[in-house]
């Protein structure tokens, strides 16, 4: 019962919602700030700072030019229970001496939503439809999808040793029912290393307002989010520790639904920390923005890496909302053959 709530909520707040125009849309870009892997995600999505696989494609550009190598990865995911389906795939490749290309691609639905719409009847015989006295004819009910893709070009290139930058072109093509929308908008990142072992971010997406026009007429902008990380790594117990805490700024006016707020502008904290042995595996644990206790593990084979993550929402038993398990993989093709030219 409390997911068929969810779901018409969730339905009634989209639909209502298409017909106005031109605005500001809280929450408009939220199916992309869910995250993606399975180290990402165990730490809490404390990423900018640290992350340096094909990942970085989504969490921060610049990340990507510190791969040597080609990589692939996939994730799939199911959020309350089996309700919402999420999956990512990203391809990444090593250009030259010191620039990096990637393609990402993210889908979230929710699917088998029953469709009432056409379905009441008229038991008054009057042509007036009035859920609150009317019957459903099942026989009329269909069913429609909720769908979401995102599908990012990342483009990413080493400065010097110690500085990297890069660029995301994000297409979004979104679908209810019979109304669907298309959005572009950019993001722009940069990593820095000043000292040894220390390691700071900074990701800006949609720096330039992403527009998502729907088919209806109304057009909802996605305002920027700043995402600033820093991390640092520690030599511990024959293997390495890594804290890493980000920050995110957003200008949406969420107030109570973030950390902390200052009129319109609000900051969600991220932190987490993994614990690598020698890259044989890792173990990983985090806090994240909506307020979920994350941990996981990685295991490191020849060209593959397996990862799981874990979260539970904190409320308490009786409301709390079903356990999130995910598990990506990242295969790098790792040969002389392929990998990038040294400077």
């Amino acid at each position: 019962m409390k997911k068929v709530t969810l779901v018409l909520s969730f339905l009634f707040i989209s639909i209502t919602s298409l017909y106005s125009q031109t605005v500001i849309g809280k929450y408009a870009g939220e199916f992309l700030a869910i995250g993606v892997g399975g180290r990402a995600l165990a730490m809490g999505s404390a990423q900018v700072a640290i992350v340096n696989d094909v990942t970085a494609g989504y969490w921060n550009p610049a990340g990507l030019a510190r791969i040597n190598y080609p990589q692939v990865a996939l994730m799939h995911e199911e959020h309350f229970g089996s309700l919402a389906n999420y999956n990512y795939g990203a391809v990444a490749i090593p250009y030259g001496k010191d620039m990096s290309f990637g393609i990402s691609l993210i889908r979230s639905s929710i699917d088998g939503i029953p469709d009432t719409r056409n379905a009441l009847y008229d038991a008054n015989g009057d042509g007036i439809l009035d859920i609150h006295t009317d019957r459903l004819d099942y026989t009329k009910i269909t069913e429609f999808s909720n769908t979401d893709w995102a599908f990012y070009l990342t483009f990413a290139k080493r400065h010097s040793d110690n500085f990297y930058w890069g660029a995301n072109v994000k297409l979004i093509k979104r679908n209810i029912a019979e109304y669907s929308a298309m959005g572009i908008g950019f993001d722009v990142g940069a990593f820095y290393n000043p000292i040894e072992n220390l390691f700071l971010g900074a990701n800006v997406q949609d720096v330039t307002t992403t527009i998502v026009a729907w088919s209806t007429g109304r057009n909802e902008l996605i305002t920027p989010t700043a995402k600033v990380g820093v991390a640092y790594s520690v030599k511990f117990l024959g293997g390495t520790i890594m804290p890493a805490i980000d920050f995110d700024l957003r200008f949406e006016n969420r107030q109570t639904a973030s950390t902390f707020n200052v009129g319109p502008v609000s900051f969600d904290l991220h932190g987490g920390f993994e614990y690598n042995f020698k890259n044989v595996f890792a173990v990983r644990a985090g806090y994240n923005d909506v307020k979920q206790f994350t941990v996981g593990a990685g295991v490191f084979l020849p060209k593959l890496q397996i990862d799981y993550s874990f979260a539970r929402f904190s409320q308490s038993e009786v409301e709390r909302l079903p356990d999130t398990h995910r598990i990506s993989l990242i295969l790098t093709l790792e040969e002389p053959k392929f990998l990038r030219d040294q400077l």
